[in-house]
């Protein structure tokens, strides 16, 4: 994943692998040996033995290049925002979730890109919303509501889906909910959300669909990513060497804008990399690392693999993993 960040920043082909076999073999070797010899001469006797044991592991990976369709729906797709936003329940930071994945909320755009001067681009109301979700969250009084119940009809709109299917078959709804709270501080927040959300005054939960606007009042429309996309986004940020920029392999580096003052995902670049890191690769002479005490960046990164495992709907056959047990 490091590497293929790297060569979408220089404009290289990522490629995408999917593991279609694992094979580990194992084998145990044992032998003793031992002996007595005397001595009629009354020298002395003495017993000698001895014994080794080793054990050898073997293991073969099979991968297969992501192409077609499956490169389709895994990589080029956009991740459902019902997807998405549940791994908040678990405790990952909301801003960080959504400033990975969100191209952008109810228009708020999140939008940065090489050559789009020195912030990139993307609207300070976007990271203003995800500080304040990120406090509501961390105080409680904020969550993600789950329901295979039919959204509420809104005036004249009629509920999506079909009232007689059965239960099992109803498709999952996503719910931002403000949770009731009795701090001044909080509901000042609370307020604020509402606002940029185009919310009611009064809202206590909002359904989350994917798109660039809400299609009708009350609704919280998330624009999301494809993962090829976050990939792209995290390449802009990174650190790249002076010379590169100068003698136009890549473009230079977007600064983050608003009030987050650095990127999701930390890469350095060096002649050499240091001992200690969290992942490093080389490429074209050079190393980019993550650093091992770079916690946030660490956690983002992380958030990408878990997400890049939600994205793919399609697979290859599954991963065989054999284990001689003779």
């Amino acid at each position: 994943m490091l590497l293929n960040i790297i060569r979408i920043r220089y404009a290289d082909p990522p490629t995408f692998l999917d593991t279609t076999q694992v094979i580990a073999g194992y084998q145990f070797n044992r032998s003793v040996n031992g002996g007595f010899n005397a001595f009629p001469s009354g020298v002395g006797s003495y017993l000698f033995g001895g014994s080794t044991a080793t054990l050898q592991e073997s293991p073969t990976f099979t991968y297969q290049p992501e192409t077609g369709q499956q490169y389709a729906e895994n990589v080029i797709r956009p991740i459902s925002p019902v997807v998405i936003m549940p791994l908040s329940l678990g405790g990952l930071p909301i801003d960080t979730l959504l400033r990975l994945t969100a191209q952008s909320i109810d228009g708020l755009s999140n939008v940065r890109a090489l050559g789009a001067g020195p912030t990139g681009g993307g609207s300070v109301r976007f990271y203003l919303l995800l500080h304040d979700l990120r406090q509501l969250q961390i105080q409680g009084a904020m969550t993600i509501r789950i329901s295979t119940d039919a959204p509420k009809p809104s005036g004249d709109q009629p509920p999506s889906g079909s009232a007689n299917k059965p239960s099992g078959s109803q498709p999952e709804h996503a719910y931002l909910v403000l949770t009731a709270t009795s701090d001044p501080a909080l509901t000042t927040i609370q307020m604020e959300v509402r606002r940029l959300l185009h919310l009611d005054a009064h809202a206590e939960e909002a359904e989350i669909v994917y798109g660039p606007y809400p299609k009708v009042p009350g609704q919280i429309a998330i624009l999301t990513r494809s993962m090829f996309a976050m990939l792209s986004q995290i390449a802009y940020e990174m650190e790249v060497p002076e010379d590169d920029v100068k003698e136009g392999r890549t473009l230079p580096t977007i600064s983050p804008v608003g009030i987050e003052t650095r990127p999701d995902v930390v890469i350095h670049s060096g002649k050499t990399a240091p001992e200690h890191n969290y992942d490093a690769v080389h490429y074209r002479g050079r190393w980019y690392w993550i650093s091992d005490d770079d916690f946030r960046s660490k956690l983002s990164f992380t958030m990408m693999q878990i997400l890049a495992a939600l994205a793919a709907t399609s697979h290859s056959p599954g991963a065989v993993i054999t284990i001689p047990a003779g």
